[in-house]
């Protein structure tokens, strides 16, 4: 997966700048072809790998939703053994909430790492379809620029760059090579303010305590509220 991801950032990072210069100087668009070639190829992973995380996501927000609902219920039901007088079955009930506790909080936890990589592996995917629409775009302006100059004879092996273009005399030539790097840096500052990671704060849940100072907490608490009650 580390690979996979790294290959992604690469494409998503590629200088389009650096293509389109290669393309000018090789006078074929071919270089191009390769990165949507690539570009294709990865998203459609992508979206194939994001759909199995989101799905893992989901199990394991709606485990954590019926451990934690077990647990509320079971914590009630303590409750009413403690009033009652039923210890050992409080004890007992109160050592299977710790448990539900515990695992409602693992897979919470799980959960939420599971669910920042999914909506980092979606921003991945947005990010690489961005930029494949981009050299599409500009792909077709490279080859009517690289038409173009091979029409008024300028000699495109002293071509090396975009900037060198930009300095032939030709307006025609001039403006198509402005407006190819003008979507590019417009594209380069979009994703420099693509979203960031998502950075949700998971508070730690107090689980320590022994099972008999939980049930005399309990206990003393709801003696206290039967009291406080009956003397109303």
């Amino acid at each position: 997966m580390a690979s996979f991801i790294d290959k992604v950032n690469t494409l998503i990072s590629a200088n389009l700048h650096a293509l389109v210069d290669k393309a000018l100087q090789q006078n074929s668009v071919a270089v191009m072809d390769e990165y949507i070639r690539q570009a294709e190829k990865n998203v459609d992973a992508l979206e194939e790998s994001a759909a199995t995380l989101g799905g893992t996501v989901r199990t394991l927000k709606r485990k954590h939703e019926e451990f934690s609902a077990a647990a509320d219920k079971l914590d009630k039901d303590i409750d009413t053994l403690v009033l009652r007088g039923k210890n050992e079955l409080a004890a007992a009930a109160q050592a299977e909430l710790n448990s539900k506790q515990q695992l409602s909080q693992d897979y919470y936890e799980q959960w939420q790492q599971q669910d920042k990589q999914y909506q980092q592996m979606l921003g991945m995917r947005l990010k690489l379809e961005a930029r494949l629409t981009t050299i599409r775009n500009e792909r077709e302006k490279l080859i009517a620029l690289i038409e173009l100059t091979k029409n008024k004879e300028v000699a495109t092996r002293a071509i090396r760059s975009l900037d060198q273009l930009a300095g032939v005399g030709d307006k025609e030539i001039s403006s198509l090579a402005d407006q190819v790097r003008s979507r590019l840096d417009q594209e380069d500052a979009r994703l420099e303010v693509a979203a960031g990671n998502l950075s949700d704060q998971i508070d730690d849940a107090v689980r320590g305590g022994e099972i008999e100072r939980q049930l005399e907490e309990r206990r003393l608490r709801l003696l206290g509220n039967t009291s406080g009650s009956t003397n109303s």
